[in-house]
């Protein structure tokens, strides 16, 4: 066991946490106990003030038994003995007498994807807070069009520990941090904001250095300004050019949540029973990768305990897998591929995405914008929607431009790409040579539990995709 035990600070001790958890998976197929302690800290620098400064901590477990397709789930804030009986017995109903065969735990690991960084620790809150300030300043300095600032900071440390049968514990600290800028411009009494953020399992040292902060600032005082000149977007269907990095979330909602295990156990996933189908274009390749260090979506083992690993799940275009917990890779049949995750202690585990990402292709990007003879070029994208069943989505384009013979003319305000996943995905017909991951901002959301995740993808020209604005 490391140095980070829970269990044993709290004065209950791994042996007899397990001693509780055997007698509660007498009969069922999978369990284990999850521990979390947190702590966190959020900074807003708003408006040319401090708005808020809040430091959290929290800690708990939740013990889980499965049986068959069945779940029993049971968590409390307090770490004792007689909590951990207590959700034992609560867990325990979701056996009714069933008789299984306990599953074999996860491989244990030794792998450890970033160091014990606790950033709510360093650096101190004095520099916090005077960074947050000096941002400000020095984004108002900058352009006199600037009417307001929003710069925050946050940051979490967080210890789990994952007790299985007979005893076997594994434990380590997750560190993450973000940063995040956002600037209006007024002009001729029009008001538009541009934004950037950035973020990361470190601390915070990386990403508040000056150059780092300033270049978002930059990038924030841009996309406002590009938001001032823009015109309204046109509708219809339309070619589409895609540029690299965040607009993986594209791909992130309208292909990754269709290629987690749950949803195509049930069949009600449109790439459901189509392993070895070709499904997308040819060239489209999608990996969900969780090993990559100190990006947000990486963790050296998930939340069941399961090695992160690197999960081909489309290859030049035909379905080759899909993300698995440990429940329904043992109802496939399949093995888990390490994308058990949960929100928190509170939360059961599911198959969630860890960092997903299209591979890169062979064309350079200003041949793919060329390539549109009348169309959009979006370069970064806001929330979007999906619908799991249909594979329809829906995105808004923060930053987009009109393309007219591969020229690539004025911004345009308030476009969205509507589309069907399959079809688009089949759309593809040029991946560029650009591959770039997000800058770690992105937060997934399911069945009321969000983790954070990351994407990417290489720049991309889609055929044809309904584009909705103001104008035809």
């Amino acid at each position: 066991m490391t140095e980070h035990s829970l269990i044993d600070q709290a004065g209950v001790g791994i042996s007899r946490a397990a001693g509780i958890l055997d007698e509660a998976l007498v009969g069922a197929d999978d369990g284990e106990i999850f521990i979390e302690s947190v702590r966190s800290e959020s900074f807003l620098f708003d408006d040319g003030r401090l708005k808020s400064a809040s430091y959290d901590t929290g800690q708990g477990f939740g013990l889980r038994v499965v049986s068959g397709e069945t779940t029993g789930y049971a968590h409390a804030s307090e770490l004792s003995e007689a909590a951990l009986r207590r959700a034992a017995t609560a867990a325990s109903a979701a056996k009714r007498g069933r008789g299984g065969v306990l599953a074999l735990g996860p491989t244990p690991t030794n792998r450890r994807l970033y160091d014990d960084i606790d950033p709510t620790a360093s650096p101190d809150f004095g520099t916090k807070t005077n960074l947050l300030a000096e941002i400000d300043a020095w984004c108002r300095a900058q352009d006199p069009r600037v009417v307001q600032v929003s710069a925050s900071l946050a940051g979490s440390h967080t210890t789990v520990e994952i007790i299985r049968s007979g005893g076997a514990s594994i434990a380590e600290a997750r560190p993450l941090v973000r940063i995040n800028i956002s600037v209006t411009l007024e002009k001729d009494g029009r008001r538009e904001t541009g934004s950037a953020g950035a973020g990361g399992r470190d601390g915070y040292e990386e990403w508040i250095h000056p150059d780092r902060w300033k270049a978002l600032a930059q990038r924030a005082l841009r996309k406002a300004e590009i938001n001032l000149e823009a015109v309204p977007a046109p509708a219809g269907e339309m070619e589409v050019a895609l540029g690299p990095g965040w607009t993986g979330v594209l791909l992130h909602e309208a292909v990754g949540h269709g290629l987690e295990g749950d949803f195509n156990r049930k069949g009600s996933s449109v790439y459901s029973n189509r392993i070895g189908e070709q499904v997308m274009s040819k060239g489209v390749t999608i990996v969900d990768d969780g090993t990559i260090s100190k990006r947000r979506g990486s963790l050296s083992f998930d939340d069941e305990g399961s090695e992160t690993q690197r999960t081909v799940l489309v290859e030049d275009g035909r379905l080759v897998g899909y993300m698995q917990d440990r429940q329904n890779a043992r109802l496939m049949g399949v093995a888990p591929t390490g994308n058990g995750r949960r929100e928190s202690y509170a939360n059961a585990p599911m198959p969630r995405m860890t960092n997903t990402f299209m591979t890169g292709g062979t064309h350079e990007p200003d041949e793919i914008v060329r390539s549109i003879k009348k169309g959009i070029w979006a370069v970064d994208f806001g929330g979007g929607q999906v619908d799991i069943t249909n594979g329809q989505f829906v995105f808004q384009c923060t930053e987009a431009y009109l393309v007219e013979n591969g020229k690539v003319g004025a911004p345009v305000k308030n476009a969205t790409l509507i589309g069907h996943g399959p079809t688009v995905m089949n759309s593809i017909s040029m991946i560029g040579n650009d591959f770039a991951m997000d800058d770690g901002v992105g937060t997934c959301g399911k069945s009321g539990q969000s983790v954070p995740v990351g994407v990417g993808q290489p720049s991309l020209r889609i055929d044809s995709i309904t584009v909705g604005g103001a104008g035809g």
